[in-house]
């Protein structure tokens, strides 16, 4: 197995190592194990004089774990290995980041390289192969198709009359390519945690429709030019409405494409009128009003929670973080919020001092 400093930690992943070939032909299949899937994965190693039936170390790992709508995966190898899938076309698509090595995609009638420097954009299925390096190591992190076409249909404003089609080449170092691999890079770490954003159904929607943007506004694909022309036409009432579902639902885990529904038009208009209005995104608005109701929370005096519990409710799971957003908007820290309310109610709760 390569040895690589950006080996994630799989505590929290499902782990498959082989140490074996299946015959004598040098392959290894691997199900797919997104839901209702029927696809193969067949690894088949370049060197025959490597075709033999045991080796004393893992040639393949592969690491998996699923929460939400994402699905992350790590993948290391030894040798240079091709790749083929069979089963039906993909229900995911899948973003590559390389850690060593090298990767090729082949698929309808092109060829695509992912170095460090570069990733792949590629939707799984049949008719498509990978010729992987020899000392390989690489992440992808997976997402519903239909959650990007659904964005990307509010985005629009109508719905798609042809298929989503990515270019395949992903450019880490320009423009919201390199925000999107910063991204993914923050799936791949919070996913290795056994309290982070895959374990809070809140953050993980919130972080779930930034990444799909990323993807749709960083990258190229055959909507590119649409959505750079797109515009929408600005009504406050929408803005109102927004607003409205974000208090009432801000400790449940809502999506961008719920909040642009309860304001009855679509995420493109919402994104234009938030801009034109609040001078902020939806996201944005969304992450201040959950720091209006956490704040909300401790001025009520809540001697059943902590500061940290608080930050969690509201999808906030990094406390130091929590604490320095809420502080830059209400010019205090939770604590004192907190303190201040205990002295106006109820002894502080004994979990308070467990934030300091």
């Amino acid at each position: 197995m390569v040895a690589t400093t950006s080996t994630p930690v799989l505590t929290m992943f499902d782990v498959v190592r082989s140490e074996a070939l299946e015959d004598s032909s040098g392959k290894i299949r691997v199900i797919e194990r997104a839901a209702q899937s029927n696809r193969t994965y067949t690894y088949q190693l370049q060197d025959r004089a490597l075709w033999r039936p045991r080796f004393e170390q893992p040639i393949l790992t592969l690491a998996i774990r699923g929460a939400g709508s994402l699905l992350a995966s790590f993948v290391e190898s030894s040798f240079s290995t091709e790749v083929t899938v069979d089963g039906d076309e993909g229900s995911l698509y899948c973003f590559t980041t390389m850690l060593a090595g090298h990767i090729t995609l082949e698929q309808k009638g092109r060829s695509t390289t992912a170095t460090q420097q570069s990733g792949l954009a590629w939707r799984p299925g049949p008719g498509g192969r990978l010729l992987i390096s020899d000392d390989n190591a690489r992440t992808n992190v997976f997402l519903k198709a239909t959650d990007i076409e659904s964005m990307l249909e509010h985005m629009l404003d109508e719905r798609l009359r042809r298929p989503l089609i990515f270019e395949p080449s992903l450019d880490w170092g320009t423009g919201l390519t390199a925000s999107l691999k910063s991204q993914l890079d923050f799936v791949t770490q919070e996913f290795q945690r056994r309290d982070g954003v895959a374990n809070n159904p809140v953050a993980l929607a919130s972080l779930t429709d930034l990444l799909v943007s990323l993807i749709l506004r960083g990258t190229t694909h055959n909507y590119s030019d649409r959505l750079a022309n797109s515009a929408g036409n600005p009504i406050p009432a929408y803005v109102r409405r927004a607003e409205d579902f974000m208090r009432a639902h801000g400790a449940e885990p809502i999506r961008m494409s719920h909040i642009a529904a309860a304001a009855g038009c679509s995420l493109r208009t919402l994104t234009t009128v938030f801009r034109h209005f609040r001078g902020s995104t939806p996201l944005a608005a969304l992450h201040a009003v959950r720091l209006d109701l956490a704040h909300a929370d401790l001025a009520r005096g809540m001697r059943d929670a902590s500061v940290a519990a608080v930050a969690r409710r509201y999808g906030f799971t990094n406390t130091t973080r929590f604490r320095a957003a809420f502080r830059r908007r209400f010019g205090e820290t939770p604590i004192e919020i907190a303190r201040y309310a205990s002295i106006q109610t109820a002894p502080a709760s004994a979990d308070l001092s467990k934030d300091e």
